[in-house]
């Protein structure tokens, strides 16, 4: 499944990055890596969802949650 239809206070694991290489290589300096967990804190009427990633807070709208591939943890 994609990021954007994740549940808001689930965890997933990340299987896959389907974005351009740029912003790839931005999720994995913010500490979004293949494998690694992500918590869905929130989610905003506009899709925009909060999420953790490592202990830190972020709001991705759906445009990068929607090519995220994920698991539940």
């Amino acid at each position: 499944m994609t990021l954007d239809k994740g549940i808001v206070g689930e965890s997933y694991t990340v299987e896959a990055l389907e974005l351009p290489e740029q912003v790839e290589h931005r999720l994995e300096a913010i500490g979004m890596t293949l494998q690694g967990k992500v918590s869905v804190l929130g989610r905003k009427d506009s899709g925009t969802l909060i999420l953790k990633v490592r202990g830190a807070r972020f709001a991705m709208g759906r445009g990068i949650t929607q090519k995220i591939t994920v698991e539940p943890a």
